[in-house]
Order: C-alpha cells, then sequence, then structure tokens
C-alpha cells in the first residue's frame, strides 16, 4: 500500500493514538462532534458492553466531507468537549485524523490497520449515519476492512430495513444476540443494536444555541 508521509504526531495526548495491548478489540467510533452529546456516550458505552470492546476510540475528524464546516467548531474545542463527555478509563479521545491528513472514514481505518496490525478493530456509528452511509467515500472497503457495529438512534430504526448498507449486506448481518462475536469475526459482517433512545441531536444542540443568543 501506498501511503503519504506521516507527520510525526506533536505533544499533545489528543494528537497520538491511545495505548493498547496486542489483541484488544478496539471499537473505532469516528464523528465530527460538533458538539458532542449524550446520544454520542450512549452509543459508545452501548458498543462497549455489548461487543465486549477493551477500548473505544473517539476519532474527532477536523472536519465530514459531507457537511456543511460553516458552524464546525475548532478541532481542540471539540476534543476538550468530547474528553470531558467520554469520563471514562476504556474510552480514549484523538484527533490522529489530522495527523495522518484524511477526513474520509475508509483511508483511516485501512492506515489504522497499518500502524497497529495487531489490534482487532470494529467500526462503530449512530444508526442516523446508516440511510447516507453508501454515499461515503469507498463505503465498501470499509466493510471489506473491518466488521462493523450500528446502534440505533431516534428515528432510524427503520434504516436497518431500507437502507442501500443494510440491504446489500443482508447476508452477512449478524443477529444482534451474536454481537459479542462481532470483533473476532472476519468483514464484512454487520449487526444492528437495539438500546433506549436518546433524542439528543447535535444539530438540535447547536440550533438551540443559536436561539439563546438571539
Amino acid at each position: 500500500m501506498n501511503f503519504p508521509n506521516i507527520v510525526r504526531p506533536a505533544t499533545a495526548d489528543w494528537l497520538k493514538l491511545p495505548h493498547a495491548e496486542p489483541g484488544n478489540r478496539i471499537g473505532l467510533f469516528g464523528g465530527s462532534f460538533n458538539p458532542p452529546h449524550s446520544g454520542h456516550a450512549l452509543v459508545a458505552s452501548t458498543v462497549m458492553k455489548r461487543l465486549g470492546l477493551d477500548q473505544v476510540w473517539w476519532l474527532v475528524t477536523p472536519g465530514n466531507p459531507l457537511k456543511d464546516h460553516s458552524e464546525l467548531a475548532p478541532l481542540e474545542m471539540r476534543i476538550h468537549m468530547t474528553s470531558a463527555l467520554a469520563d471514562h478509563p476504556r474510552m480514549k479521545v484523538t484527533a490522529y485524523e489530522s495527523v495522518i491528513g484524511t477526513p474520509y472514514t475508509a483511508r483511516t481505518i485501512e492506515m489504522l490497520r497499518v500502524i497497529r496490525p495487531s489490534l482487532r478493530f470494529v467500526w462503530v456509528m449512530g444508526a442516523d449515519n446508516l440511510a447516507s452511509f453508501h454515499k461515503w467515500q469507498n463505503w465498501r472497503s470499509i466493510l471489506d476492512l473491518v466488521p462493523v457495529a450500528i446502534v440505533d438512534r431516534p428515528g432510524a430504526s427503520l434504516s436497518v430495513l431500507s437502507a442501500p448498507m443494510a440491504q446489500a449486506y443482508e447476508k452477512h448481518r449478524l443477529p444482534e444476540e451474536d454481537a459479542a462475536l462481532l470483533p473476532d469475526m472476519k468483514p464484512p459482517f454487520w449487526t444492528f443494536l437495539h438500546t433506549q433512545l436518546d433524542e439528543n441531536s447535535s444539530t438540535h444542540l447547536r440550533k438551540r444555541g443559536r436561539l439563546a443568543c438571539l
């Protein structure tokens, strides 16, 4: 594989990859977290418990290529807010995507598997992203690289039936009751986890913040 030269991480801890022991099961939870909220925390805690993960890495992206950046808070501010929310010894927050220089999930996962080949990664996302997952760059390669865990979100329960990704990979869906097996399975397996629903969303919180300023 031909990778760009990787910039040596700065001294800030959030520009480094978290430590993990060989063989650890790591959930990769990516997003702009603009701002992070209790719904994100519920997704992270659900996969950590249900999949038996050793850690969840919150990958705070410099910016989602599919979203408007006009209201995007500075990266360091989002890192600090996310770190305050992900207050658990097995949850780690990093902006390593800004170091490797890619905003695309497929590329990030590809590079992490090269940098940390001894770890078992699972891609983690809320179901509110499932409907548009097929619009992500090289989305099929994500499923070819790592297992995927999707956690239910308000208004997204039916996406597991209607989303192009769910339909294309229906035969590779792991039953929810077997979710703990997912980190050890060879891609392209995925699972959908039902849980209590948290109505918070970053869009709603940003809107509420704008209204408060009026």
